[in-house]
């Protein structure tokens, strides 16, 4: 009974809002036994950890000293003192409002003693590092309403750029219900309400196959991911969870939750995939938070990329093309006005745009190592019979649709003897990729099957590499400026298991703190996130709603140039291997155009405007004129339409072009006719007068060139 007990004391209250009864009522309902025993194993171990933890502060008492923000220093007690109780020390609101501690520059737990001298700051939800443990905390509290509700095999729970989400397991056939998401979320704030703590426990290899052992997911990731002799888990109210940390002190400091979605994901560990169950959600220290988050939301929701591309006809999906999208004229229009803008930069700053193949035979992906690591994430086939090659398998493909260009365009640099005179070399590429994303993780624009990037690979000397990054971040400047995006940059150095050597890394690192320090913008280090061949500098792009955005990136590999054998002929004769770079600054154009449309919500600067000018008629005496309008318009490459109803009012008309966004109207009278004029209004109802046809169309063009963003204002 001492279990059950434990059950009944640390139930969620949701229980009975999803109409299960409680103690003082008929029956209680019994616990998974899966769930009781895990539970029972989980507070024995915690009860020996607890007593091990008093025995070494009792034996090892001395004092520590830490550092606190500010530079002040304390005494502390090891093993005993931990970064909530100096919180305190400083002011109770920072104890309030702080989410987790910085310990020797490592995430920390608030409750989890200190054990050696520290230096230690505190981190609140206002951190982008605050933020993630506080979401990840709150994957937690949806992992353990799923496990009650749902009778969920939990996966995995993390946070994400705007929240949280938690993958769980129900079955072949089961699949979360929307009608299921408010009892859900019930019974999440429920479990907030209660302010459970979170409860830190180190167990051994053994003792996590024995918690996990009904788990299969969890089985996995202890034999791939756990490579020491021990790993932490988490304990929360009834829910005990391989993680490592670290978390909220208690689900209490969770003020506001909010489920979003439901939808499907895959389980791609090893062995065969498995569909999961993926619910999202959004939470925050107080409900004002969360109320604030709403409005916002709702502005968002405004701003939609998906519903303005179906209002202004600018691109639509369907079923028979699944994670791929059917650009209308209108939207083409905007498509390629981007890759313009790139393709004038390329010209400028000395890259040649270049095309390369589609499809693939496997080797090429199996000499880049893109066939180990990636191949789930790619679309691979069999040719057709008479051209298979007889050693294959019939189950084994030989050919894939390309996710990335590089190794293309190492086969072009490989494919003839190269000179120091070349170098740097700049390749270019806008070729279509092909990424086998799950059905479950796509969305409108922002993440396809099928998209094109502003790739670009540099292949260059050790000694140039210091000038070609400044120029790639001179090259994400100048086109976030013209686009309207504020950016943080962000420096990720080696990861555990990095490949190459070790003073290749440390020249490298060098070489971009160089550069970032002289490019004068503000960045962060991030150490040990960086890709295994090599450092990279990840950019976040802020919109107009101050939403961030991951588009362009510049990473260093020296893996491929080994991998393809590269070399070029140094001036001293001798054969030199190349650093390669890998860059791009949109990066997906589907993406960038989705993040461009919600940020200026429908309504597009000029040069990239799918509704620059739309000629209106005040009678049918100046249809004809009205036609050699749009077709002055036409002629010097502007977007020139006609509203010539004479169904409706001059006024009407007006308002209907300004409602569609038509950055300007051109209205043409008899006076307008007999001069060659137009009058001239802008989409904000601002009226610019009376122009000749020849300087408005210059001007517009002019001002179409430049990129200017507010034309309107220009003209």
């Amino acid at each position: 009974m001492g279990l059950f007990q434990t059950w009944l004391r640390l139930r969620l209250p949701g229980l009975h809002a999803c109409g299960l009864r409680t103690v003082h009522e008929a029956a209680v309902p019994t616990p998974p036994h899966w769930l009781l025993e895990r539970l029972g194993l989980f507070e024995e171990l915690w009860a020996a950890q607890v007593k091990r933890s008093a025995s070494k502060a009792q034996e090892e008492q001395r004092t520590i000293k830490v550092s606190l923000p500010g530079g002040q220093k304390v005494d502390a007690v090891a093993w005993n003192t931990t970064p909530y109780q100096l919180a305190g020390q400083i002011s109770s609101a920072l104890a309030d409002t702080a989410v987790v501690a910085e310990v020797n520059g490592e995430p920390y737990d608030l409750d989890r003693p200190l054990e050696t001298d520290s230096s230690i700051r505190f981190l609140t939800f206002d951190s982008p590092e605050g933020k993630a443990v506080f979401w990840h905390s709150s994957a937690h509290v949806l992992g353990a309403a799923a496990e009650q509700l749902l009778g969920a095999v939990l996966c995995r729970g993390p946070s994400t750029e705007c929240g949280f989400y938690h993958d769980f397991f129900l079955g072949k056939e089961r699949t979360v219900q929307g009608s299921e998401l408010p009892v859900l979320e019930r019974i999440c704030r429920e479990l907030a309400a209660a302010a459970q703590p979170f409860r830190r426990l180190e167990a051994s290899r053994g003792q996590l196959r024995q918690l996990f052992k009904d788990n299969p997911f969890k089985l996995r990731l202890i034999e791939e991911k756990v490579t020491g002799p021990t790993a932490t888990v988490y304990g929360c109210g009834t829910s005990v969870d391989l993680c490592r940390g670290p978390h909220l002190r208690h689900t209490g400091q969770i003020g506001g939750l909010k489920l979003l979605t439901n939808s499907s994901s895959l389980w791609r560990s090893s062995g065969a995939p498995e569909t999961l169950q993926r619910v999202s959600g959004i939470s925050f220290p107080s409900a004002e938070g969360l109320w604030a988050w709403a409005a916002w939301r709702e502005e968002a929701e405004l701003r939609d990329h998906r519903r303005i591309g179906k209002e202004q006809e600018l691109f639509f999906f369907h079923e028979l093309s699944p994670g791929s999208c059917f650009f209308l004229p209108r939207g083409t229009r905007v498509y390629h006005a981007l890759m313009a803008f790139i393709r004038a930069e390329y010209t400028r700053r000395g890259f040649s745009e270049v095309k390369t193949p589609m499809l693939f035979s496997t080797k090429l992906w199996e000499q880049s190592g893109h066939w180990e690591h990636y191949r789930e994430d790619m679309f691979a086939l069999q040719p057709p019979g008479p051209d298979r090659p007889a050693s294959s398998p019939s189950d084994h493909p030989t050919l894939a649709l390309k996710p990335m260009n590089c190794p293309a365009h190492c086969l072009m640099f490989a494919h003839r003897p190269r000179s120091w005179r070349e170098l740097p070399l700049r390749l270019a590429d806008f070729g279509a990729l092909h990424r086998a994303e799950a059905s479950g993780g796509l969305g409108g624009l922002t993440r396809l099957r099928c998209f094109q990037q502003d790739d670009a690979h540099i292949f260059c000397a050790p000694d140039q590499l210091e000038a070609e990054i400044r120029g790639c971040l001179d090259f994400l400047r100048s086109v976030y400026s013209v686009l309207g995006f504020s950016f943080r940059l962000a420096l990720s150095t080696r990861p555990p298991g990095f490949l190459g050597e070790s003073r290749l890394w440390d020249q490298a690192e060098h070489v971009l703190q160089q550069a970032l320090k002289a490019f004068g913008e503000p960045w962060d280090l991030r150490p040990g996130d960086g890709a295994f061949y090599g450092p990279k500098i990840d950019v976040h792009l802020q919109d107009a709603l101050g939403r961030p955005h991951q588009c362009g990136t510049i990473q260093l590999d020296f893996q491929l140039p080994l991998r393809f054998g590269l070399r070029y002929r140094g001036q001293a004769g001798a054969l030199e291997r190349p650093v390669l770079i890998h860059r791009a600054v949109l990066g997906s154009v589907e993406r960038m155009l989705a993040v461009l449309a919600e940020s200026c919500g429908g309504k597009w600067p000029l040069w990239l405007s799918p509704f620059q000018v739309v000629v209106i008629p005040v009678g049918p005496e100046q249809e004809r004129y009205a036609r050699e309008v749009q077709q002055s318009l036409q002629a010097a490459g502007l977007v020139g339409d006609l509203d010539a109803d004479s169904g409706l009012s001059l006024s009407r008309r007006v308002r209907r072009a300004q409602l569609a966004h038509y950055n300007f109207q051109f209205v043409v009278g008899q006076k307008e006719q007999s001069r060659r004029t137009v009058n001239i209004r802008t989409r904000d109802n601002r009226r610019l007068g009376e122009r000749s046809l020849t300087e408005a169309v210059g001007r517009l063009l002019e001002l179409q060139n430049t990129r200017v963003p507010n034309a309107e204002e220009m003209l």
